[in-house]
C-alpha cells in the first residue's frame, strides 16, 4: 500500500516553472502546448490528490499489503469521489452564475460584486470538503463554469480587479511554496535520504511519463485532425514537462507508515531536480523543438501588416481571426458536439451567461463596412478633389478674360 501512496503523490505533475517560462509573451510559445500543459497539470494533481487519499483511507499499519477485496472498493471509491466533486463544482458555478446574470444591480457595486466572486470560489472548496470529497477537483471545475459564463456577467472594474487579485494571490501562493521547499532542504527534511531509491524513483518517474505522453498523444492523434495533431517535437516538450513540485511535496507530509521520512527526502530531491533542471531547460528546449512562434496576432509584421484600430489591434488579422473561427464553429457544428452547441447557446448562455456566439461574424462584417465605409470616403474625397480643380480652372479662365 505504501508503494500506492508514493506513486499516487509523485505523479502530481506541478511544472509551474515550465508554465512561467511559457506564459511569457516575449517566447511566443505554440498555444496548444500552453494549453495541453496547464490542463495535463491542473486535472493531474486533482486527480493525485483523490487517489492519495482514496489509498490513504485503507491503508492500515498492522496490515501495510493491502487486500484483494479492498482494490474493487478503493476503485468505486475513487470514481465517486471524482464525479461528484465535479457535480459540486458544476452546480455552484452555474448558481453563481447564474445570480450574476439576474441580479443587474450588482454591477454597481464592484467591490462587493469582487469580493462575492471570491467567497462563492471559497464556497465551492470548502462544500467538497466538508462532504469528503476533493476540494481541488471541484474548485477547477467551477473554475472552468465560471469562466465559460460568468466572465460575461462581471462589470468591466470586477473582471480587471478580480484578474489582477487571482493573479497576485497566485504568485504568492507558489513563491511561499518553493520558499517552503527550499526551507527543507536545511531544516533536517534530507537526514533520512537514501541516494539509490530517491535515483530510481526518479530515473523510473521519467520512464513512466514517456510511456503515457507517447503512446497518448499516439491515440489522441487518431481522433484529431490533420492541422491539430500533436507532432513529435510537441510531445517531447511535454515529456520533459514533467516537473513535480508543490503537491507532490504536500502529500508526502501526510505519508503514514516508519518510512515517512524516507519518502519526503525522495520526494523533494525529486522536486528539486526537476524544477531546476527541466525548468532551467525549458527555454533551450523549447527553442530546440521550434515551439516558438515567429510573430504573434498583436505584433505587426511585413507579411500581415494591417490597419490598425484606438485599441491597437489589427482589422485584417481580425477579420481572418474571425474566419478561421467561422472555419472551426462550422466544423464544430457539423460534428458529435452540434446538439450541445445548440442547447447550450438556446437555453444555458441566456440563463447563465456567456459569449455571444455571432459576435465574430458581427465583428467581421463591422469592420467589413467599415473599410466599405473608408472606400467611399476616399472616392468622395476624390470627387470633391476634382470639383474643386475644375472649379480653380473656371476662376482662371474668367480671370483670364477679364483682363484681356
Amino acid at each position: 500500500m505504501e508503494a500506492l501512496l508514493f506513486g499516487a503523490l509523485i505523479s502530481a505533475v506541478d511544472p509551474v516553472a515550465t508554465l512561467s517560462i511559457m506564459g511569457s509573451p516575449e517566447l511566443q510559445c505554440n498555444p496548444l502546448l500552453y494549453s495541453l500543459v496547464f490542463g495535463e497539470s491542473v486535472l493531474n494533481d486533482a486527480i493525485a490528490i483523490v487517489l492519495f487519499k482514496t489509498f490513504h483511507f485503507y491503508y492500515n499499519p498492522d496490515s501495510p499489503d493491502i487486500e484483494s477485496s479492498d482494490i474493487p472498493r478503493a476503485l468505486m471509491s475513487f470514481v465517486n469521489v471524482s464525479l461528484l466533486s465535479i457535480l459540486v463544482g458544476i452546480a455552484l458555478g452555474l448558481l453563481a452564475s447564474f445570480i450574476y446574470r439576474h441580479l443587474v444591480r450588482l454591477k454597481e457595486h464592484p467591490t462587493i460584486e469582487t469580493a462575492l466572486l471570491f467567497l462563492f470560489c471559497y464556497c465551492c472548496y470548502a462544500t467538497a470538503e466538508a462532504l469528503q470529497l476533493s476540494g481541488i477537483m471541484a474548485l477547477f471545475f467551477n473554475g472552468v463554469v465560471l469562466s465559460h459564463y460568468n466572465t460575461y456577467n462581471l462589470s468591466d472594474t470586477a473582471h480587471v480587479a478580480a484578474d489582477h487579485i487571482f493573479a497576485t494571490l497566485a504568485v504568492l501562493s507558489e513563491t511561499m511554496v518553493f520558499l517552503y521547499m527550499g526551507m527543507g532542504v536545511f531544516a533536517g527534511k534530507l537526514h533520512s535520504w537514501n541516494i539509490i531509491f530517491a535515483f530510481l524513483a526518479l530515473l523510473f518517474c521519467i520512464i513512466g511519463r514517456a510511456l503515457n505522453i507517447f503512446p497518448l498523444s499516439f491515440l489522441a492523434n487518431m481522433c484529431r485532425g490533420e492541422r491539430n495533431t500533436i507532432p513529435v517535437n510537441m510531445q517531447s516538450v511535454l515529456w520533459f514537462a514533467g516537473l513535480r513540485g508543490a503537491i507532490a511535496f504536500a502529500l508526502s507530509e501526510n505519508m503514514p507508515g516508519k518510512n515517512k521520512e524516507t519518502y519526503i527526502s525522495a520526494t523533494l530531491t525529486i522536486c528539486i531536480f526537476t524544477t531546476v533542471v527541466c525548468g532551467g531547460f525549458t527555454n533551450r528546449m523549447l527553442d530546440q523543438m521550434g515551439m516558438k512562434q515567429t510573430h504573434s496576432i498583436d505584433s505587426p509584421t511585413a507579411a500581415n501588416a494591417g490597419r490598425m484600430d484606438s485599441d491597437g489591434y489589427m482589422y485584417n488579422q481580425l477579420i481572418e481571426s474571425s474566419e478561421h473561427l467561422q472555419e472551426l464553429d462550422t466544423r464544430v457544428r457539423s460534428g458529435a458536439k452540434d446538439a450541445w452547441k445548440n442547447f447550450d447557446n438556446a437555453y444555458l448562455k441566456p440563463t447563465f451567461g456567456g459569449s455571444n456566439p455571432n459576435s465574430h461574424a458581427r465583428a467581421s462584417r463591422h469592420y467589413n463596412d467599415d473599410d466599405d465605409d473608408d472606400d467611399l470616403d476616399s472616392l468622395s474625397l476624390a470627387e470633391m478633389e476634382s470639383t474643386n480643380e475644375v472649379k480653380d480652372m473656371d476662376s482662371f479662365q474668367e480671370s483670364r478674360v477679364s483682363q484681356e
